[in-house]
């Protein structure tokens, strides 16, 4: 079974990039399911139903969030209703959405569960406890498992990988949106990524602006980050191979498409 995972789309340029290489990335490596981290997709802060409903359209199969998922207050009317929208599980157990989704993929199965780290991030509940808890809620059902971990620091994100090493089939950290080179299948057959990188402005810092951003640290005053709309462009995915009986991954790659780095079809 092959997973293709799209990370942090960002604003219109980053639709644009997902809406124009997503059918050719899918029918290129022609994969089993899609997932792809929309936070940041409405303008760089969460996500709408229409922009939820245009990635459906697209080819993905399920949406996961992060600690943007809340910016735009649009998804409090629709989020219970989403059934492939899936949020970080350890908010508290009163926010709307689910942390775990299951999709039926003609006879298998597979779980999704987002996470959000605690490091440099605002606090929730553990990651890791709840982790294990969905984990082996999962296990009941699909030995396929699939956690997008949503958080700031490189060393959490390590943990999470190690921690749930064996008990699911990918470990893939996101928000930093910087695509990182530390690729591998973990020894109990986990695939580990710290960060998927994201999909949107290549030319700016993080997805935002550069002036604004270069500013901030020049002055250490408040500044709004704005998503240029115009300018190159990035995405950046991960395409993993999943043992459908055994849920351990065996193979896990990297795609990067900008002008750097053209798609060959």
């Amino acid at each position: 079974m092959k997973l293709l995972f799209v990370g942090d789309v960002v604003g219109s340029p980053g639709r644009d990039m997902l809406k124009e290489y997503l059918p050719k990335m899918k029918e290129k490596f022609k994969p089993h399911i899609t997932i792809v981290n929309g936070e940041n997709a409405a303008g760089g802060r969460g996500i709408t139903e229409k922009i939820y409903r245009e990635f459906l359209g697209w080819g993905a199969q399920a949406v996961t969030l992060g600690n943007h998922a809340w910016d735009n207050r649009e998804i409090f009317e629709f989020i219970d209703d989403a059934k492939y929208l899936v949020r970080p599980a350890n908010f508290p157990e009163e926010t709307p959405g689910e942390g775990l989704k299951f999709l039926k993929l003609n006879q298998y199965e597979i779980a999704i569960i987002n996470l959000q780290a605690r490091t440099f991030m605002p606090a929730l509940d553990c990651p890791f406890r709840k982790a294990e808890e969905l984990a082996a809620e999962a296990r009941k059902r699909t030995p396929i498992i699939f956690v997008d971990f949503h958080g700031e620091a490189t060393s959490e994100k390590q943990a999470m990988g190690w921690f749930l090493d064996g008990q699911v089939s990918a470990v893939i950290g996101t928000h930093t949106h910087v695509q990182t080179a530390d690729q591998r299948i973990l020894p109990g057959g986990t695939a580990y990524l710290s960060d998927a990188g994201m999909t949107g402005p290549y030319d700016g810092i993080l997805g935002m602006e550069k002036e604004a951003v270069i500013h901030r640290f020049l002055t250490s005053l408040p500044v709004r980050f704005e998503v240029p709309k115009t300018g190159r462009t990035v995405l950046s995915a991960v395409l993993i191979d999943i043992d459908e009986k055994t849920g351990k991954s065996r193979k896990i790659d990297t795609i990067l498409i900008n002008e750097d780095h053209p798609f060959y079809h």
